[in-house]
């Protein structure tokens, strides 16, 4: 079993005036390395990764791969709705020096779990990097079960799933019947504590992009055996986390980080950047916190 574990950041992708801002997705990093965070994931969900150009997608692995490599864990997201083209960017990736990838349930084909299988075989044979599954229906429109996930997890280089479809028993069963050969990381920051519980080794957060420190601790905390400290934690995250997702995420922690003077806000569309309201709500809930004054 890889030694992949703790907070894994699912990072934003700043842009500005419509184009890749380098320099705050730098800051970002630094931010990361500084606090804590145990993994970067790159041009995913969270960092808009379908409106992400492919000259903008080389440039993130390569600030991502300058900033991060050696004090974190770098993970490229490869996935796609298309077999040949997930292998493709995940070669491209392995060829580049990344650590892992991510690889999403082909979305809007809905594949059978027959075919959901084929297809993470497929890209697993044709890299040498592990690979982290990630299942997130209300994204994808498919869900990956329980006992497919066990089958690929017979394949050597498929190591991780990233479970984000809010499913407390699909944790408990791909735990029970996987073992050590799968694992597990919350892709729901509010359920991180009790997928850890469950046996789950970390998360891949979007709350980790304003509070990476925490996050890492929650995490380690628990990990270690200290349960009523990792729940304090998780108590104090909790009304910020139901404020990240108000609207349609990246927006509100974009708008988050933008109040933290670390990223703009900009969003690419179909995206578009939150209302007042959730601005309001944000300001504080963050000040709250102690993110902001």
């Amino acid at each position: 079993m890889i030694d992949w574990k703790g907070s894994f950041v699912a990072i934003v992708t700043p842009f500005r005036n419509g184009t890749l801002d380098v320099p705050a997705l730098e800051r970002l990093l630094d931010f990361h390395a500084a606090n804590g965070t145990a993994g970067v994931v790159f041009a995913a969900t969270t960092g808009e990764g379908p409106t992400v150009l492919p000259e903008e997608y080389k440039k993130i692995v390569e600030a991502t791969l300058k900033k991060a490599q050696g004090k974190m864990k770098v993970l490229a997201y490869t996935g796609t709705n298309d077999t040949l083209k997930s292998i493709t960017k995940t070669q491209e990736m392995e060829k580049m020096g990344v650590d892992g990838a991510l690889v999403v349930t082909p979305y809007y084909n809905k594949p059978s779990q027959e075919g959901l299988y084929q297809h993470f075989r497929a890209v697993a044979g044709a890299t040498k990097l592990p690979l982290m599954l990630y299942n997130v229906p209300g994204r994808t429109g498919v869900s990956i079960d329980p006992a497919t996930v066990c089958r690929l997890a017979e394949i050597a280089n498929i190591v991780a799933i990233k479970e984000a479809s809010g499913n407390l028993d699909n944790v408990s069963q791909i735990i029970s019947l996987c073992g050590e050969k799968m694992a597990v990381f919350s892709g729901d920051d509010s359920l991180t504590l009790p997928m850890l519980a469950i046996g789950a080794q970390g998360v891949v957060s979007v709350m980790a992009n304003i509070a990476p420190k925490d996050t890492a601790k929650l995490v380690d905390k628990f990990l270690k055996g200290k349960l009523e400290e990792a729940q304090k934690i998780h108590l104090k995250q909790f009304p910020l986390i139901k404020a990240l997702f108000v609207e349609t995420s990246p927006g509100p922690v974009k708008a988050a980080l933008n109040l933290m003077g670390l990223c703009h806000a900009e969003m690419r569309m179909p995206l578009v950047e939150v209302s007042e309201s959730t601005k309001k709500l944000l300001k504080a809930e963050m000040k709250k916190y102690g993110l902001i004054i």
